[in-house]
């Protein structure tokens, strides 16, 4: 993969200092045999399937209205990914947090904006778990403003060229925290970009909320609310990409009460397992108003019923992602199919708030044609709902974007997000949060 072009190369520099253990992320580098398990990249061996219907309640009967939809098959289907795929949440995990604001508003990058250093206390008490939210508001804003909120790979001084951010941890396996550095040789986030079309800019690590590995529960907020005599959550519990995704929902928690903030305009970033956790965190907490999911494969946007690239078998295998999904999901690794929920029920969860996915033509891996197929099998949520699909059945070619309220684009190339689909993503939020049509 060519990482030059990759607007988060700092994946590579979690594999340099923890040495997680990432497989193979496109086609250019794709390989026959995973843990073991062979990978399939053939269409013709992609298998048939028949896909739960959203729509359709457990004993048979069709939603009919939006109300129903709300009240009674919403609710169900969220259950049921809780139960079988992400985890629960634990009933005595907090769901409100207190934040401190250390940087209460300091001029950034040359006046072009207002920075805001916050940090989110994750449990009642403030000593230890806790994760820092940096936030730039556009200094010539007369009122509140949307927000792109980016979860990142890394600490909030490596993500942005700003000296004046507070310099942040990673974890290694050994449960060191260390300094990444401010650059360490990679590329940063363009917040001016976003400033420059009215739009703030927000960022939290995913590794404050919890380390990205399997012991990485000890340090996490999971290991924080283990019952006595437990080593790791029951397998319906929480996953780290249910831990994750509920530590974005305590950063909405300060962004709600940020007059700068425009809290029903906040976009949500991630890329590949973020990617997941961005797509359940919108799926699971309605107060975010879009997501942008960048090539987030299995256990995201891409169908699981496809065997096509990465599978159930190879995330959940003992050796790789399983601490990711609560231990259920692995019941399903053999048989798909068995698995209550898809990920076009993932994807009906955010109707009828915009939801963009957005892939590589080459990230083989991570089935770009699965997540579109899978956006196209939760067209009639939307429409139920009186939104936009993609209105249409057939795959596009790369380049060609598909933006309604859910809106589909596949660049030329591999894993992760190139500095031009920033193009796509700033058209998609200016059309649903300005009308900019």
């Amino acid at each position: 993969m060519n990482r030059s072009r990759c607007l988060f190369p700092e994946v590579i520099v979690i594999i340099i200092t923890i040495s997680l253990n990432l497989s193979p992320l496109n086609g250019q580098s794709k390989q026959d045999v995973v843990a073991g398990i062979p990978v399939n990249y053939d269409e013709e061996k992609a298998g048939t399937w028949s896909l739960p219907d959203p729509l359709v309640f457990p004993d048979g009967k069709i939603v009919r209205n939006a109300r129903q939809w709300y009240k009674k098959r919403r609710p169900q289907i969220v259950s049921l990914f809780e139960e079988y795929q992400y985890g629960k949440i634990p009933s005595d995990v907090i769901r409100k947090s207190g934040f401190n604001i250390f940087d209460k508003g300091t001029p950034a990058f040359n006046g072009l904006a207002i920075r805001k250093q916050v940090t989110i206390y994750l449990t009642e008490d403030t000593s230890d778990h806790k994760a820092d939210l940096l936030l730039y508001i556009p200094a010539n804003a007369s009122g509140p403003v949307p927000v792109f909120l980016n979860l990142s790979f890394m600490p909030n001084s490596s993500v942005v060229d700003d000296p004046g951010v507070k310099e942040g941890y990673i974890r290694d396996r050994d449960g060191k925290l260390i300094r990444p550095g401010r650059s360490g040789g990679f590329g940063k986030m363009d917040v001016i970009r976003f400033l420059n079309e009215g739009i703030g800019f927000a960022t939290v690590n995913y590794g404050d909320i919890e380390p990205d590995f399997a012991e990485g529960v000890k340090y996490g907020i999971r290991g924080h609310y283990l019952r006595k005599g437990e080593e790791y959550p029951a397998p319906d519990e929480w996953g780290a990409i249910s831990a994750w995704a509920w530590g974005l929902s305590r950063a909405m928690d300060y962004l709600e009460t940020d007059p700068q903030v425009d809290s029903k305009k906040v976009a949500l970033f991630g890329i590949s397992r973020l990617g997941k956790t961005v797509l359940w965190a919108g799926a699971h907490d309605t107060r975010f108003g879009m997501v942008i999911a960048s090539c987030s494969g299995e256990g995201g946007a891409a169908l699981s019923r496809r065997l096509f690239g990465e599978t159930i078998d190879h995330m959940t295998h003992p050796t790789r992602y399983f601490y990711q999904f609560a231990g259920n999901w692995r019941n399903f690794s053999a048989d798909p199919s068995a698995s209550p929920v898809d990920a076009h029920m993932l994807i009906s969860l955010m109707a009828p708030r915009p939801l963009l996915l957005q892939t590589g033509d080459s990230d083989l891996w991570s089935d770009p044609k699965g997540e579109f197929l899978a956006a196209v099998a939760a067209a009639p949520v939307y429409k139920l709902l009186g939104k936009k699909p993609l209105e249409t059945s057939t795959f596009p070619p790369p380049g060609v974007p598909l933006l309604n309220d859910l809106g589909y684009f596949m660049h030329a190339g591999g894993h992760g997000a190139l500095p031009s689909d920033f193009d796509v993503f700033l058209k998609f939020m200016k059309m649903h949060f300005f009308n900019d049509k």
